[in-house]
Formats: structure tokens, C-alpha cells, sequence
């Protein structure tokens, strides 16, 4: 009898070519879930009339689209690209809906938070700049509105590659992204906003917690043998550093978040950087999956071997 062959790929190549992106992409994703967490949020308070968590949260919301499209022109390497994606729309493409989702959103974070700044300037100034102030409410749920969107779709963009982590998580990873955007605005709100103020911002922050890790359990579950990619290697460490971080952060919030200023900004602080962990992890362990041939073939042949009578 002669036993089964055991291929791999050819001298032992990658079958699916790593991806191009360096750092600005996984800094994106991670800036893109900030600045939608924190334009919900702030909705949020300015209808419940928390102007401190508005104002830290609208800012937020500004500092995360503007350096999340940076960092995304930089990667393109010139903002002709970027325009370039809005000649077309096209509701099948992730990258198109995405795109479009961000250049919606962008004026909108951008109009409510300069009204917070225009409440910086003297009574003259803030006078001829009220149509601004007029419409920063407006701008800000219209901004809130398209923020779901903006936290998840880069899941779905990520999944629908062919790299073999991602795509093997095309299920889980739009919520885990999305509990994760939750956590890192929840995180700036504790961080910015007085203790009596920052309520809403603990509760989004533990709510985004408890997302992220749930969706990331049944990722782990589901992802097959692409899920040893999350276990080895830089993305390990980037993943189990922000189980930690987000552990800390749950624990100062709960015992000592409502009470001390400190306490609250140091959990804030570690909820933010678990998000950017997780985003930088789960970036890593794609390209790692990609880089080895295993993860591409041994799945297509289990999926040949089920088909067989």
C-alpha cells in the first residue's frame, strides 16, 4: 500500500501572497473603532445632557477620523488613491461601502466637534459661528447613525480576503471589532471625563468588553487550525497583552472607577491599548497565516476529504 501524500505547496512556498500592509492599516482599524465608539457615545451624552463626556467624546471622534485617514492615505501612499475609491459605489465591495461609510461620517464627527471648539473663543467669535453650533447636534447623530457601520465594516473587509486567519473568522470578527471600538471610546471617556460624568463611558467600555472577549471565544472556536495563528508569535503576545490590559481595566473600574479620578483614568488607559492589541494581534496573525502554506492547504484538503464518498 502506498500511504497517503502529504503535500504542502511548492518547496514549500506561500500559496496566498501576504498582504502588503504594514503598521498604518492595523493603526486605522484601531483609529476608524475609536473615533465610531466615541461619535455614539457622545450622541449619547449630548442627549442626556453630559456636556463634559459630549465635548471629550466629539473630540475624540475628530482625532480618531483624521488620524485614522492618515494613516490609511499613507498606506496608499498618495490621497489621489483614496479619491480614486470614490469614483465607483458598489454595495458588494466592503472596501467601497467602507470608504463612502468613512467620507459620510468624517464632516459630520468634524462639524460637531469644532462646535465644541468654537465654544472656546470669545463671545464675538462664537456669535458669527453659530450656524456651526446649530448644527453640531444634527451632525453628531447623523455621525452616530453611520458609526456602526464604520466599527465593523473593517471586520468584514479583513474577512473577506483570502488570507486564511481572517477569512476562516468571517463570522465572529465584524463583532469582536466592534466590542473592541466600544472599549477604546469607553476607555477615552474615563480618561476625559470626570468620574460623575463618565457613567455612560465605564458602561460602554465594560459592554465592549464583554463583545469583544465573547466574540473572540467562538472565533477561537470556529477558526479551525487558522486559530493556532492567534496562539504563536507576535500575535500571541499582542493578544494575550490585551487580555491583561482589559482585565486590569475591568478591575480598577469595577472596585475603584466610580470613586477615585486616578483609578478611573488608569482603567480607561488600559481599555484603550487592549483595543489597539487586539487590533495589531489579529492583524498579525493574518499575515502569519499567510505566510505558511499550511493553513491554506490543510483546510482545503479536510474540505476535499468530507466531500469524498
Amino acid at each position: 500500500m502506498v500511504p497517503d501524500a502529504t503535500f504542502t505547496s511548492y518547496y514549500g512556498r506561500p500559496v496566498v501572497k501576504p498582504s502588503p500592509w504594514k503598521n498604518d492599516i492595523p493603526a486605522y482599524l484601531f483609529l476608524g473603532g475609536l473615533a465610531a465608539g466615541s461619535s455614539l457615545l457622545a450622541a449619547g451624552a449630548d442627549l442626556s445632557g453630559r456636556n463634559e463626556l459630549r465635548r471629550v467624546m466629539r473630540l475624540s471622534a475628530l482625532v480618531g477620523t483624521t488620524a485614522g485617514a492618515a494613516a490609511l492615505i499613507h498606506d496608499l501612499g498618495k490621497p489621489s488613491r483614496f479619491l480614486n475609491m470614490l469614483r465607483v459605489a458598489k454595495p458588494t465591495s466592503p472596501m467601497s461601502v467602507g470608504t463612502w461609510t468613512l467620507t459620510a461620517f468624517g464632516p459630520m464627527a468634524g462639524i460637531a466637534a469644532t462646535a465644541e471648539l468654537v465654544a472656546l473663543l470669545p463671545r464675538p467669535l462664537r456669535t458669527l459661528a453659530r450656524p456651526v453650533t446649530l448644527a453640531a447636534r444634527p451632525a453628531g447623530l447623523a455621525a452616530a447613525l453611520l458609526a456602526p457601520g464604520l466599527a465593523s465594516y473593517t471586520g468584514v473587509l479583513l474577512s473577506d480576503t483570502a488570507t486564511p486567519a481572517w477569512h476562516a473568522a468571517y463570522r465572529e470578527l465584524p463583532f469582536v471589532f466592534a466590542g473592541s471600538a466600544a472599549m477604546a471610546a469607553g476607555g477615552v471617556g474615563m480618561i476625559g471625563a470626570s468620574v460623575e460624568q463618565a457613567g455612560p463611558a465605564r458602561r460602554l467600555a465594560l459592554g465592549g468588553l464583554l463583545l469583544d472577549l465573547a466574540a473572540a471565544q467562538r472565533m477561537e472556536r470556529s477558526m479551525g487550525l487558522s486559530a493556532e495563528t492567534l496562539r504563536t508569535g507576535r500575535a500571541r503576545l499582542l493578544i494575550s497583552s490585551g487580555r491583561a490590559l482589559a482585565a486590569g481595566g475591568l478591575i480598577g473600574t469595577i472596585a475603584l472607577g466610580r470613586r477615585s479620578r486616578t483609578a478611573s483614568m488608569l482603567s480607561g488607559f488600559a481599555f484603550v491599548a487592549a483595543s489597539a492589541c487586539t487590533r495589531f494581534g489579529i492583524f498579525e496573525a493574518g499575515q502569519q497565516s499567510a505566510r505558511d502554506p499550511r493553513y491554506t492547504v490543510a483546510p482545503q484538503r479536510a474540505r476535499l476529504d468530507q466531500r469524498a464518498p
